[in-house]
């Protein structure tokens, strides 16, 4: 039997495939996987560039998904797994989805909302989402690294 940081280990490995997805098609590399009895349910990559809508996080598109395999917009069973600390309205809909627990790579400085701008988790709100940051945090912030030096290269030409 695996311990639970073997576990959020091994799947924050299936949400860097889907950072790795999205940076395969120019989106910044973010990817998510919401996991409900040991089983992934549902996993997205960012799309907002490519969709053109404000909501396309790979958060929410997770969310959206795992709330329609379970068949309950509750979430209190399951947990999410994101390579990037989430902003403002990922975690909003994350506490409304009554989520389990959330766990993150890195942080995100410009818009986190777990410890880099706010503290949002920590507010007294009618439910509480259990927070575990810095699962293959190198291996997230690398990813995100090399994406936008890529992109700065790109737009210096």
């Amino acid at each position: 039997m695996i311990d639970q940081t073997e576990r959020d280990v091994f799947f924050m490995r299936f949400a860097l495939e889907e950072a790795q997805n999205a940076a395969d098609i120019g989106e910044v590399p973010v990817g998510c996987v919401v996991v409900w009895n040991d089983e992934i349910i549902a996993k997205a990559c960012n799309r907002r560039e490519t969709s053109q809508h404000v909501f396309a996080h790979a958060e929410m598109l997770a969310i959206d998904e795992a709330v329609k395999q379970i068949g309950s917009w509750r979430l209190d069973e399951c947990t999410l797994y994101v390579t990037l600390e989430p902003c403002a309205m990922c975690a909003g809909a994350m506490i409304q989805a009554r989520l389990k627990r959330l766990v993150y790579g890195a942080r995100e400085p410009k818009s986190g909302v777990h410890k880099s701008i706010v503290e949002l988790f920590d507010q007294k709100f009618n439910h509480a989402v259990e927070v575990v940051e810095g699962v293959l945090a190198d291996e997230s912030s690398k990813m995100l690294k090399t994406f936008f030096r890529r992109l700065r290269e790109r737009d210096a030409l």
